[in-house]
């Protein structure tokens, strides 16, 4: 009787025991389960964090130091280079007083009237241009300001999402941040795209009028602002109903044109 009570007994803790067993490895699978569905949050929040950083510290960098390339400049010459492997752009650095005021009046009345008083986005600017799209039911108006333009040129690339554009507008804060408006539009100047492999305005000057971004005339100038949104097409159409009118119009608008 003793040894079958024993028994009993046995068996009586080994059910107890099972249940207990069965719950601690359901709490181990959901917990598992869990885990996997908390790093599919985290790995994408760590790598924005770390792309940020390294966006920051690279502007940090070119507070005084030269960008050598842009995002751009890159894409550009691979896609000459699938033509032609011995393709090169054209680019030459040259510092802010050396590029003639001319340009630097005919850029900001062509492109950001309001650069020097925004905080790198003109958010007037933007509601105009969506109210002109919407009128024309096309893109017709960018409202893009200098700031956003070289945040773009230097790390972004041309395609359109609202992805892009919300890094676009975080670079764009950094950039404002970190850099008087003169640095930044020094950058601008030297990085921005006027023809096909033709980026800077030493490079564009030499290109289009062979004298130096110093030696530019005020139509010379204008005209290559009006450029600015279409370089590569005005590139090979030089002489546009459209190009000539609106250079006139910047023309007449460079005087009021704000420097930094």
């Amino acid at each position: 009787m003793a040894r079958r009570a024993a028994a009993d007994a046995g068996l009586a803790g080994a059910a107890a025991q099972c249940p207990v067993s069965a719950g601690k490895k359901g709490a181990r699978k959901s917990g598992n389960r869990y885990g996997w569905i908390k790093w599919l949050f985290i790995v994408p929040v760590l790598a924005f964090i770390v792309v940020q950083l390294y966006f920051f510290l690279q502007i940090w960098w070119w507070v005084d130091h030269n960008p050598s390339s842009t995002a751009f400049m890159r894409e550009q010459l691979s896609v000459l280079q699938d033509k032609n492997p011995k393709a090169t752009i054209k680019h030459t650095w040259v510092p802010y007083n050396r590029i003639s005021n001319n340009l630097k009046r005919a850029i900001i009345a062509s492109e950001d009237a309001n650069f020097s008083e925004h905080e790198g986005v003109d958010w007037e600017a933007l509601q105009k241009a969506y109210e002109k799209n919407s009128k024309k039911q096309k893109v017709v108006a960018g409202g893009s300001t200098i700031t956003q333009q070289l945040a773009k040129n230097l790390f972004l690339s041309g395609s359109r999402s609202y992805v892009r554009k919300g890094q676009e507008l975080i670079i764009t804060y950094m950039l404002e941040n970190l850099m008087e408006k003169e640095r930044i539009f020094e950058i601008y100047l030297n990085v921005v795209e006027f023809g096909t492999g033709t980026f800077g305005a030493e490079a564009a000057a030499r290109h289009y009028y062979r004298v130096s971004a110093a030696g530019l005339s005020a139509g010379q100038a204008a005209k290559l602002a009006v450029m600015l949104p279409n370089p590569r097409f005005y590139d090979r159409h030089r002489d546009t109903g459209y190009l000539n009118r609106r250079t006139g119009v910047i023309l007449r608008r460079m005087g009021a044109a704000e420097l930094p």
